[in-house]
């Protein structure tokens, strides 16, 4: 058989189970209103929970950025493309997370890679919860360490499978905000459950940092935890940030240690010193704009209490992603287009990204909703039978 003539038998399966992926092109940037295929749409698919992808200052930061640095770093960090906005940024990612060091990263999957990978290999252990993002699933078993996997939010049983591993270096790994359900990791019970065995925990807090906490300043703000109990956090800075790439924070040997041996940090060319005086810039409206999270939270709660009673079955979630689980692929799909009809963009998502039986709406919110979107996707969700009435 061709190669062509498998794949085509691949996606043959894949549009008869109705898990074929298709693309939206947008035509107007990312915000609240967007413009697809010459419609436009409320959406709720977005995660910059803080409006700031399209904010004037951000906006103004690459373009000043770009002038004086040019559009492309050019290398590597490790050769010529480590620029004085990039240092820059680290010492305030550093900074606002608490941590002696921050190493930007191209991307959140490149710093999960990087990070796992660097920190273990064969004899060790790398242990994560069930619902992790795959990134660091993947970063898990490139890292050619053993994985281990312990049901979602479960500290003990995280506990049982440490007391079953007890050679090598072992790293237990966790989302902070989960993408698909919109809940906070129990990070006191892993914190400790790691500490009573000699673990390492690594948080991945891409969906709390800017959005969870009084000062945006994520999961491990919520729970007061400090580097001694999370000597690892990766954050990214495509979601509430609203610009790109990733970042990962600890102590000055960790940092180092990456630097040395992080192969997706030095094999790949470094993300434009503009994006990252944009970043600079959504940075400061995090710390200072503080009205975002309280505006984002007081959406947020007005949607729940309103699904509430109309009876819509969301996921138990304070956090600006709402899941609403529909069950089978066939309905999430059908309640999504009818959304769509209704002028609303809100992402249907299916398996194999969340478990077999748990299709959804992966419903997210921003700062720069009003309240009138919420109480209009509110109609909008039971004229689509959302409730299941």
């Amino acid at each position: 058989m061709s190669l062509d003539a498998k794949l085509k038998a691949q996606l043959l399966e894949r549009e008869q189970t109705r898990l074929y992926r298709h693309r939206q092109v947008l035509d107007s940037p990312q915000g609240v209103e967007v413009v697809v295929d010459n419609q436009r749409y409320i959406n709720f698919s977005s995660n910059d929970y803080l409006g700031l992808a399209n904010h004037p200052k951000v906006i103004e930061a690459l373009a000043e950025g770009a002038h004086k640095w040019g559009a492309g770093s050019g290398a590597a960090h490790l050769v010529t493309g480590h620029s004085s906005p990039h240092h820059a940024l680290e010492e305030e990612l550093a900074e606002f997370t608490g941590r002696t060091r921050a190493l930007l990263f191209s991307t959140g999957y490149m710093a999960n890679l990087g990070a796992v990978s660097a920190l273990l290999g064969r004899g060790d252990t790398v242990i994560e919860d069930r619902l992790n993002h795959a990134s660091l699933i993947d970063a898990g078993i490139l890292s050619r360490a053993k994985l281990k996997r312990y049901g979602h939010a479960d500290a003990a049983g995280l506990a049982v499978q440490l007391d079953a591993t007890d050679s090598g270096s072992r790293l237990v790994v966790t989302d902070g905000v989960f993408s698909m359900d919109g809940d906070l990791a129990p990070l006191p019970e892993l914190v400790q459950a790691c500490q009573n065995k000699g673990a390492w925990l690594m948080v991945d807090d891409a969906h709390g940092l800017g959005t969870v906490g009084s000062q945006g300043r994520g999961c491990l703000e919520h729970f007061k935890l400090d580097t001694e109990a999370v000597p690892i956090l990766v954050g990214t800075l495509g979601k509430a940030f609203g610009t790109f790439g990733a970042f990962v924070a600890g102590s000055e040997i960790l940092i180092e240690s990456l630097i040395q041996q992080a192969r997706s940090y030095i094999y790949t060319t470094a993300l434009p010193p503009a994006v990252a005086e944009a970043t600079r810039a959504s940075l400061r409206l995090i710390q200072t704009e503080t009205w975002r999270r309280e505006k984002l939270q007081h959406l947020v709660q007005r949607f729940r209490q309103g699904a509430g009673e109309l009876g819509l079955p969301l996921m138990n979630s304070f956090t600006p992603i709402q899941p609403l689980v529909l069950g089978d692929t066939e309905r999430a799909l059908t309640v999504s287009q009818r959304l769509r009809e209704q002028g609303f963009l809100v992402s249907a998502i299916r398996p194999p990204t969340v478990p077999e039986g748990t299709a959804r709406l992966r419903i997210t919110f921003s700062a720069e909703h009003e309240e009138v979107h919420v109480d209009r996707l509110l109609s909008a969700l039971m004229a689509a039978g959302a409730s299941g009435e």
